[in-house]
């Protein structure tokens, strides 16, 4: 055992005993080594759980990245922990991180901070009004009293108008006293208790600062002597104010010449420093700590670190602040969405770090990077005997290395009671800061408990989950924020590295960024059993939280489990979440990692983005019940694009808000009909905002920043132009029940709608989307967009944008119940009953609608039109939505009970497949399909059944001898073909299961028919 008492240098340490930090308040004590490796029985102590370490302890890992030889399984400049290895770091846990209790506005003042500076052309005396009570400049002006005798009547108008008690600062620009009277002299002495104004001279510099109607005592002010060279200094005049709400703050007015140049000015600011109101006791901040406050606006690059100063003045839930800020951050629930920012704390008495270079060098992507990204790390490696860490501060660790990160749990297996870990193994209470790769990653580890631990200014996904497998660990009040690209897996880069790094893509292939890289994340969850409670994820370059799917597991876990169980594994807990500041979403739940080497098939790199959809069932299997995916109580505001985006089924969205997002939230299915056996989406219980009272500030990357609905400049999110929405409807079925929505309100630069639908849909469209017990308040101005041709939606001509629709059931956004919202020329659904809505571009219908679902083969790259009858001459043409398959897909929106008739843009198909979707019992269509006369072709019948993906009752469909017959021989399969027009007529219906619902029994019965492939009859 080795007691640890003083600095200490090490070149690299394989530790066989006990290795323990003295705690000695008046002895801080630091450790540099190259490595420290603990292993068979090697162990490292700073404090303990029940005696946590009061003194100062750094470790401190040094070297760099062309020195040495690394060491197997660890690389270098570590800290290690093998089998039979303990680390046990224990510092004082102060709170981890807060909220802002009230808004921390640019220069601490709710006005901002006021700076105006001038030279030449503002000849005279220069005047501010400035209220005492908020420290707002409320009125300014500029009188030539030098050159215009009437300026005396029109300063002394502008005084008197302001009422006494209001703070005036005066300056002059470059002379003022030619025709500066005696009588306005004398005014001004007795108005402002000036000792100097009676003998202003020419181009003398003066400057004051008092009250308006204040006694002697209340101003301050400063002459200089006029001088003939040109230089004579500057007079300057401050005083200290106070708000209503305390804020401490100084106008200053100076006056003078500089090298033959006039100079004046004021400034507003902010004095002895800034108290912070916070959401909780911090008593445990100290001055000399640094803290970050989150942005609480689009760009994550408003986040902005503080030293704390000595405050004996403050509560136990304030601090003070040096410096000024320059963005705005919200303390404050505004429009019922909580978007307080978040308050870190980034200093432990435990610090851990990598000495690093001044610039970047040798093997560290320097194309990429100006600083040095070779930091230290911690690797935690299977059988350790116990690893906890809290209280500990880690500040430049992690490498532009796979496997290199400040915090490392690699391949370790069950690290809780599981595997065999009392007490369970945990991170809490870390400082993870300005680090090049990661904040904690975990690598086929499960059970670990990660808590209070902030992840700010960091390369690469954050809190990452590796390979796919891992499972139950749980992550509790932790905060992300400031989350930048790194290099390491094509998920981590941004789009230059995306382009520049090919090793790994097969052939010539150039990779697309928008959709094989570009997702670096706060928290990239690989595996849905895991719990995220009361985190943030304040600002990613891409998301705040991903829940993304490996269908295989990838690297050192290959094998672990069958294709495709990550996305059937139900979702751990996810409650009271919160993300905002993040560039593409807020939360995402979709999308996989390509899980095969880049191929001449597929030339992608391994680990890109791919395609992946959720669909959680009981025991992660496909054959059992659905478990629904419950996103509890999440916070989505200020996000670029996407407050939250999820794919898949059951999820269900409750008791959450989402404001000032480009879209609130957007839903997709698990897939498409006859595939997906059917699935259900809902949100509860939510509010969505529009432009919120949050109206950010310029800068920090921000990029838009224009007039909003009520006419004030704001930050926007996308671009002046994106047409905002609440709730956007892709595909469906989503039901959208119990919701508030307010302040979407168009403008003429954007539409802005409470609920609008996916621009550019080329999928399907689903009635069974459908809307009740909606609050739409007085703010909302544009309840229902169905776009328009231009920028965002191109020509909005698609098969999904042509069939948008949903149900509103009990009339809260249409005003009539049991109707259907549908774009206003889509004459499929309409009817004369219709009532249409110019400003929606849609029109309110009542009826009983339906989906049909065709399949055409061979070919199948021709357009469907389709024509109700009662509409003959509005058909709707539909393009498909597959593109180099064997088949293609149609899926019209139908009203029922009425006659259709479906014709191609070529020769028509040889194999047409007519499944009827959401056909109740009694529910039937006439159908007629356009075939060259004298086709011969075979009708058959069967009844699909989804889940297990086989037919079953296939029935030939009978030739009719008419067109009667089979109008009125429903209950017979039966189809006529009228040789003379080439049509061939078939009754559709619902033959034997009731319902197509979500959840009820998946069958559906289908007509086939099919054409022999030989030519027609000669006439």
């Amino acid at each position: 055992m080795v007691w640890l008492s003083k600095r200490t240098a090490l070149n690299s340490a394989s530790v066989p005993g006990v290795l323990i930090f003295a705690d000695d308040p008046e002895q801080p004590i630091t450790l540099r080594a190259r490595s420290i490796l603990l292993e068979d029985g090697g162990a490292l102590y700073v404090g303990t759980e029940s005696c946590p370490y009061r003194s100062k302890a750094v470790i401190s890992l040094y070297g760099k990245a062309t020195e040495g030889d690394e060491v197997e399984g660890y690389g270098k400049k570590f800290l290690g922990v093998g089998r039979g290895g303990i680390l046990e770091l224990h510092g004082r846990k102060p709170r981890s991180w807060t909220l802002l209790d009230k808004t921390l506005y640019p220069g601490g003042l709710c006005y901002g901070p006021y700076t105006s500076e001038k030279r030449w052309s503002s000849r005279g005396l220069n005047v501010r009004i400035v209220d005492a009570d908020t420290a707002q400049v409320v009125a300014a002006g500029r009188f030539d009293t030098h050159l215009l005798v009437d300026e005396n009547r029109r300063l002394r108008q502008f005084l008197s108008y302001h009422s006494p008690g209001k703070a005036v600062a005066i300056a002059v620009g470059d002379s003022a006293a030619k025709s500066l009277t005696l009588e306005m002299r004398l005014f001004l002495r007795d108005l402002l208790s000036s000792e100097y104004i009676l003998h202003l001279g020419y181009r003398q510099p003066w400057a004051l600062v008092g009250i308006l109607g204040g006694p002697p005592t209340s101003t301050v002010e400063d002459a200089k002597p006029s001088q003939g060279n040109g230089t004579v200094g500057l007079a300057v005049a401050a005083k200290d104010f106070r708000t209503y709400d305390g804020v401490n703050f100084r106008i200053t007015a100076f006056s003078g010449w500089i090298k033959g140049v006039p100079h004046h000015g004021f400034k507003v600011e902010v004095s002895e420093g800034i108290i912070l109101d916070l959401a909780d006791e911090v008593t445990s901040w100290l001055p000399g700590d640094r803290i970050v406050v989150a942005s609480t606006d689009y760009s994550m690059h408003q986040a902005e670190e503080f030293d704390l100063l000595p405050c004996p003045e403050c509560r136990s839930n304030q601090v003070k602040i040096d410096g000024s800020p320059l963005y705005l951050h919200m303390g404050e629930i505004v429009d019922g969405v909580d978007m307080r920012a978040e308050v870190g704390l980034l200093t432990r008495n435990i610090l851990i770090q990598g000495e690093m270079e001044e610039a970047c060098y040798g093997p560290n992507h320097c194309q990429f990077f100006n600083f040095d990204t070779f930091g230290g790390q911690i690797k935690i490696q299977r059988d350790f005997t116990s690893v906890h860490m809290a209280g500990v501060e880690l500040k430049n660790m992690g490498q532009q290395i796979l496997g290199s990160y400040p915090v490392h749990f690699h391949l370790t297996g069950d690290v809780d009671e599981k595997g065999g870990y009392d007490p369970p193994s945990y991170l809490d209470n870390l400082a993870i800061h300005h680090c090049f790769s990661r904040c904690v990653a975990i690598h086929g580890a499960h059970g670990l408990l990660v808590k209070d631990t902030i992840g700010y200014d960091t390369l690469g996904h954050c809190f990452f989950l590796e390979d796919g497998t891992e499972q139950r660990n749980t992550f509790y009040h932790n905060l992300g924020l400031l989350t930048k690209a790194g290099t390491i897996l094509p998920t981590d880069r941004n789009e230059a590295m995306c382009l520049s790094m090919r090793n790994n893509v097969y052939g010539d292939y150039i990779p697309i960024p928008s959709t094989d890289c570009m997702a670096v994340s706060s928290f990239w969850i690989a595996n849905p059993n895991n719990n995220l409670i009361d985190n943030a994820a304040a600002g990613a370059q891409a998301v705040g939280m991903w829940y993304i799917f490996h269908q295989v597991p990838t690297g050192q876990s290959e094998g672990q489990y069958p294709a495709g169980q990550s996305e059937l594994t139900p979702l751990g807990k996810f409650y009271n979440n919160r993300v905002h500041s993040n560039f593409k979403a807020g939360l995402f739940i979709g999308k996989g990692v390509k899980t095969t080497k880049a191929s001449a098939a597929n030339p992608r790199e391994y680990l890109t983005v791919d395609n992946a959809r959720f669909r959680p069932h009981q025991d992660a299997d496909a054959e059992k019940p659905r478990v629904p995916a419950v996103i509890d109580g999440l916070v989505a505001f200020k996000n670029n694009d996407h407050g939250a985006w999820a794919r898949g089924g059951d999820i269900v969205f409750r008791n959450c808000g989402f404001s000032d997002n480009g879209i609130g939230l957007t839903l997709a299915s698990d897939g498409t009909f006859p595939v997906d056996e059917g699935c259900s989406l809902e949100v509860t219980h939510s509010v969505f905002v529009g432009e919120s009272d949050n109206v950010g500030s310029q800068g920090g990357q921000n990029s838009y920043w224009g007039r909003g609905a009520n006419r004030e400049y704001r930050t926007l999110p996308r671009n002046k132009t994106f047409p905002i929405r609440g709730f956007q409807i892709y595909d469906g079925p989503v039901r959208l029940t119990r919701c508030t929505f307010r302040k979407f309100t168009p403008t003429t630069d954007r539409h802005s709608s409470a609920i609008g639908f996916f621009m550019k849909n080329a999928w399907q469209m689903t009635p069974q989307n459908n809307v009740s017990l909606l609050r739409m308040e007085r703010s909302v101005g544009l309840q229902v967009f169905f776009g328009a041709p231009g920028q965002w939606f191109g020509d909005n001509n698609n098969d999904g944008d042509k069939m948008s629709i949903f149900h509103d059931l009990d009339g809260s956004v249409t005003g009539y119940p049991d109707t259907f919202v549908g774009r206003a020329d889509n004459y499929l659904i309409r009817h004369p009953g219709c009532l249409t809505v110019p400003r929606w571009n849609g029109m309110i219908c009542a009826g009983k609608y339906a989906q049909l679902y065709i399949q055409a083969r061979r070919p199948e790259n021709l357009t469907l039109s389709i024509a109700r009858a009662a509409y003959h001459s509005h058909p709707l043409r539909l393009h498909g939505v597959n593109r180099g398959v064997s088949y293609q897909q149609y899926q019209p929106v139908v009203m029922l009970a009425e006659a259709y008739l479906i014709q191609w843009d070529g020769r028509a198909p040889e194999e047409v497949i007519l499944y009827p979707v959401n056909f109740h019992r009694g529910d039937w269509l006439y159908v007629a399909l356009c075939y060259p006369k004298g086709t011969v072709f075979t009708v058959v019948g069967d009844l699909y059944q989804r889940q297990t993906g086989k037919a079953h009752s296939v029935k030939r469909y009978v030739a009719a001898t008419s067109r009667h017959s089979v109008l009125n021989g429903a209950d017979e399969r039966r189809f006529y073909f009228d040789s003379l027009t080439g049509s061939s007529i078939n009754i559709l219906g619902q033959q034997r299961f009731h319902s197509l619902a979500p959840g009820r029994p998946s069958g559906a019965s289908l007509v086939h028919t099919m054409v022999p492939v030989c030519p027609p009859p000669s006439p």
